[in-house]
């Protein structure tokens, strides 16, 4: 292949990753709802809402995020030396647990190996871990045992999806290699699952069969083509994501698995971009500053607002869904201060307020001035903001109102309600909080 061939599959390869990473609602995957967590091991899962999500790899010593390996073209023996440079420190991942409950997560995913095949963990498979490297540790060690220690809800993220295997990008041709690829996750699935205490999240990226090739690249018609969503991979491999979630069970009974191995899951992902909202339990994932996942110099001016952060967890909540919330540590392992400082911001806002968010069941959400959540003794009233006649009227769905408050002052809030509505009236005029919630008391 030309120099120039080569450029255009790339480009063809990095368009379709970015298409795949904004609409993983478009892939096809097995229904098959025996490995499915029953309600009552689910439930936890679905009253904690919010979680913290932590993308750290090699890719934070140069600094350009964890795709820089293949937007780059990086030779991969030269990305590989970046592990003399890892220069982790023993104790952040206490820090991590630390910034976490202070921000009021409830359970928290930690990147255990990304797209470019390195792993933070001890592993018998190869020696491209950080045990070989400078950090000369296991990373995923260090961060389960603080976890559990705080008791902390603990989850790993695992990319079965690596760059270093030809048989990825064209897994029929390279058959070997793609088998080796697949040996590779099963091996290392089972290491984490086996190595770790219990593991409370598992949380896959980059394993259906659609991410083979980035999409999949063809030769037709004169010109190199990706392939289409509604032309699905139709190859010999395959992950075998029912073969491979069986294993897990088996390992971790009550472990919550992520959609994105190929399997349904037992739970959506949203990554960046809200889509149709699911109609089962759901996630949305996304970064509290910059666009990269792993950290970035600019990450630091480009990190949301107390208010905007805030703001976003209610509309998630109210939807029905979890916030996981990702921040990216710099080489060393540290947080950069600006964000552990909006994640502890968050935290305060939970304080005095996680009654209408923790434990709640989505009542739905309105972009011209906020949502509900609900529980059975209430309605709590999500106002992000006012409108102008200061009137809001929500679905009274045959529920009786005993009484209106605002949530942290006590102020009575006047409302009058049917069978069909419940309409509340001259709302405070102005905001100084991100969210104005009214308690609605059911009698």
């Amino acid at each position: 292949m030309n120099g120039s061939a080569l450029r255009l599959l790339k480009k063809i390869c990095c368009t379709i990753s970015l298409t795949l990473i904004v609409h993983t609602q478009i892939f096809s995957q097995v229904i098959d709802s025996t490995l499915l967590l029953p309600d009552k091991d689910m439930q936890w899962w679905k009253d904690a809402k919010f979680g913290l999500f932590i993308h750290y790899g090699l890719y934070a010593v140069h600094g350009r995020g964890e795709w820089a390996m293949f937007n780059e073209y990086m030779n991969i023996s030269e990305y590989e030396n970046l592990k003399d440079k890892f220069n982790y420190k023993q104790d952040t991942p206490k820090r991590w647990v630390e910034i976490a409950q202070k921000a009021g997560c409830n359970y928290m995913v930690v990147t255990t190996r990304h797209h470019d095949g390195f792993s933070l963990f001890d592993t018998r498979f190869g020696d491209y871990d950080a045990v070989n490297s400078a950090a000369g540790r296991d990373i995923i060690k260090d961060y389960a045992d603080a976890a559990h220690r705080a008791g902390m809800k603990m989850g790993f993220y695992y990319s079965p999806l690596d760059w270093r295997y030809p048989g990825f990008f064209f897994p029929d041709m390279y058959r070997t290699s793609a088998e080796e690829m697949k040996k590779q996750t099963y091996t290392q699935v089972r290491e984490l699952l086996t190595n770790y205490g219990k593991v409370d999240i598992l949380w896959y990226d980059g394993g259906e069969d659609f991410w083979l090739g980035h999409g999949g690249i063809v030769w037709e018609g004169g010109q190199w083509k990706s392939r289409r969503p509604d032309k699905p991979y139709t190859g010999s491999f395959s992950w075998e994501p029912v073969k491979l979630n069986t294993m897990v069970r088996a390992l971790q009974p009550q472990v919550v698995i992520s959609e994105r191995s190929g399997w349904m899951g037992d739970f959506v992902t949203r990554e960046n971009s809200f889509g149709k909202k699911p109609n089962r339990s759901w996630e949305f994932c996304t970064n509290l500053g910059g666009s990269a996942w792993g950290w970035t110099p600019q990450a630091k001016h480009q990190v949301l607002s107390a208010d905007s952060a805030t703001q976003l967890l209610v509309k998630v909540v109210c939807m029905g869904g979890n916030l996981l919330l990702n921040v990216g540590p710099m080489a060393n392992g540290e947080i950069e201060e600006i964000q552990a400082q909006r994640l502890e911001e968050i935290g305060t806002f939970l304080k005095t307020n996680g009654e209408s968010i923790y434990g709640t069941t989505g009542g739905g959400y309105d972009d011209t001035w906020g949502g509900t959540t609900l529980t059975e003794k209430a309605i709590y009233v999500h106002i992000l903001k006012v409108p102008v006649d200061g009137k809001i009227s929500i679905p009274a769905n045959n529920r009786k109102i005993a009484s209106a408050v605002i949530l942290n002052t006590k102020e009575k809030i006047r409302f009058k309600q049917n069978n069909s509505s419940i309409e509340l009236f001259e709302l405070p005029a102005t905001k100084t909080v991100a969210d104005t919630i009214i308690k609605l008391s059911l009698k």
